[in-house]
């Protein structure tokens, strides 16, 4: 198993980011990645990042699908990676209603077939075997009915990679089954190792529809998981509820929130129910501490070092290959480097 550090949005993270990704690049983590909603982006953090590190590769986790075209999406893609000398990791997500209509103006739809069609688009331009022409239900390229003046292109810049890896993130069955078969890894978030059976149907059904031999064998799963160092494992536990509380209660409609359906499916629908109406009352801190202790457990890592040990052999067994670190100290960075790698 691999390590991964995210520093999520950036103004939430740790005020010495480029200390921490230095640290993990002379440690010898696989990946650093950055995050966006509706506040900071995520690739000026992590072209900041790439330029004072060395080794260690550099993803999105996510880039908004709704925030770009495909195409600008395949420039900034192809542009960093020829920078950084081949490290770039595509993560790609349709992020939630909220987001994507509240915030960027555009209308969610159908994302699995806007995702479909959207990764497709990206390989092509990267690929770069021919001008670009795609018609499908959400991107018309060239555009039709327009002036008439639009007409095929090919990326100008070479890619030094073609075949930049790209990752998407999904919690939903039928999302998790879309990223087994189009992309070349799976950005889950709020995983448990100890559900690993509710995801697996949904993988498989993917690696049967990509073919060419696809299993979970050259697929990357690479959860982000927040890691709390500390004596008191109660303290770190406190630490970790608040945030999911955010994304249980707030982050989405009272009928149409992701998180929440994912506690529901883990066997927590009345403690979601709870968190849910209270966040939504304002009352947050009531919400957060309502978040189950097992919850916190199943999807996090917190106490001492050799608790988080004990537990890291359920992540390693159930197939996660990376696991991406919600860490902000470089004791943890450290601690989990000294466990992991």
């Amino acid at each position: 198993m691999r390590l991964g550090l995210s520093f999520g949005y950036w103004g939430a993270g740790p005020k010495d980011n480029v200390e921490l990704a230095q640290e993990a690049d002379r440690l010898g983590y696989h990946s650093i990645w950055t995050a966006e909603a509706w506040g900071s982006d995520c690739i000026a953090p992590l072209t900041w990042l790439a330029a004072k590190t060395e080794r260690v590769n550099v993803g999105t986790a996510i880039m908004q699908v709704a925030a770009r075209t495909p195409a600008n999406t395949a420039m900034t893609a192809a542009t960093l990676d020829l920078l950084t000398g081949g490290r770039v990791l595509l993560g790609l997500g349709v992020s939630g209603p909220r987001v994507v209509e509240g915030w960027h103006g555009v209308p969610y739809g159908r994302p699995l077939v806007r995702s479909r069609e959207y990764v497709e688009i990206v390989r092509r331009i990267l690929r770069r075997d021919r001008p670009l022409e795609y018609h499908g239900e959400y991107y018309d390229i060239p555009l039709r009915g327009g002036t008439g003046l639009g007409k095929p292109l090919k990326l100008i810049l070479h890619p030094l990679r073609p075949n930049i890896p790209i990752y998407l993130a999904a919690i939903g069955p039928k999302n998790v089954a879309l990223a087994a078969e189009i992309a070349d890894g799976w950005l889950p978030i709020f995983f448990s190792p100890e559900r690993m059976n509710l995801f697996r149907p949904s993988l498989e059904e993917g690696f049967t529809r990509a073919g060419s031999k696809k299993d979970i064998s050259n697929f990357d799963i690479a959860p982000t998981v927040q890691v709390q160092l500390g004596a008191e494992v109660d303290d770190c536990r406190n630490a970790v509820k608040p945030n999911l509380a955010l994304y249980i209660g707030g982050m989405g409609a009272r009928d149409r929130n992701f998180y929440y359906n994912l506690a529901c499916r883990y066997g927590y629908a009345e403690a979601a129910l709870r968190i849910q109406d209270l966040y939504l009352q304002g009352r947050k801190g009531e919400a957060a501490a309502s978040v189950p202790d097992a919850l916190v457990d199943e999807v996090a890592l917190c106490g001492p070092r050799a608790r988080i040990a004990e537990r890291l052999e359920a992540w390693r067994s159930c197939g996660v290959t990376t696991m991406i670190c919600a860490a902000s100290s470089l004791d943890a960075v450290r601690t989990m480097a000294e466990i992991v790698l």
